[in-house]
């Protein structure tokens, strides 16, 4: 099932894709801000379904999640990634949070930030929690935890992330750095989540071809190690890395710059495509 929220911003409703890829105008069912709990429960009827109304062409997607409570991100999690950061693979994974109000629409605007110049992207899975997880001892504990998956930009400021001290929480946290969506689907219709193709292009130009198969650590070692730290709650997003190809790791490296158009693909996940704009500097 894939769960979305549509509308314009701040007025999303409830949505849904169904199987012929119409969105459909879900609000009869719930609130928008409910979608998290509709995919933890399941798919509906599909008689129920049917009988939803077509949402208006062209609708906005809002993100598939309205504000998480804590976005979680691993750092380094694909093998070919730290390769092409010339950094050695971590033994543990690598914990760092993004602040929620990064959260934008899979197709709105990036906004580059005051002082910076150094804007990078990285297409992400983002893993959305759907029961709260605590101390889990498996792997199928983990899972059993999941709401859905769906696309992450996990856009990033080097300069402030790698040259103000080292906190990367810093680079990572500017207004409109995190599109999500345009979906939030269901574990049983993704499939094998170790092996999703993924990319990423600016300005038609492929900067990223990878798949989830070159991380380090999967999907469920991620969610039962974060759970020994701190409890995971329904709504909390992790993003799980990037593949090879970021801006950074260019030769010479590259960002982005006013004016840029960024599409990210996940298979089966949908796509996202974001134009990047000038730091508001009133």
């Amino acid at each position: 099932m894939r769960w979305c929220r549509i509308g314009p911003a701040g007025q999303e409703k409830l949505g849904c894709v169904d199987a012929e890829e119409r969105v459909r105008d879900a609000s009869s069912l719930g609130s928008a801000d409910e979608v998290v709990s509709f995919a933890a429960a399941g798919p509906p009827a599909a008689a129920a379904l049917d009988a939803l109304p077509r949402a208006e062409a062209g609708v906005r997607f809002g993100s598939c999640v309205p504000r998480p409570g804590k976005i979680l991100c691993i750092g380094l999690n694909y093998s070919d990634h730290a390769e092409e950061a010339g950094m050695e693979v971590p033994k543990e994974p690598i914990l760092f949070f993004k602040a929620p109000n990064t959260v934008v629409g899979p197709d709105d605007d990036i906004r580059l930030p005051r002082g910076g110049d150094k804007t990078d992207w990285e297409v992400e899975l983002g893993v959305v929690i759907g029961r709260e997880a605590r101390y889990l001892e498996s792997d199928e504990e983990a899972l059993a935890c999941v709401a859905g998956y769906c696309i992450s930009h996990d856009v990033s400021e080097r300069a402030f992330q790698l040259e103000r001290g080292g906190q990367w929480c810093k680079g990572k946290s500017c207004d409109t750095f995190n599109p999500l969506g345009p979906w939030l689907v269901t574990p049983d219709e993704v499939g094998d989540v170790a092996d999703l193709g993924m990319t990423l292009d600016v300005n038609g130009e492929r900067m990223q071809d990878g798949t989830t198969s070159t991380m380090i650590f999967g999907v469920a070692e991620l969610i039962r190690y974060a759970s020994a730290f701190m409890t995971l709650e329904p709504g909390d997003l992790i993003t799980t890395g990037t593949p090879p190809g970021v801006g950074m790791g260019q030769k010479p490296p590259r960002y982005l710059q006013a004016g840029d158009v960024v599409e990210l693909a996940i298979d089966g996940l949908g796509r996202q495509r974001s134009a990047v704009v000038a730091a508001d500097e009133s």
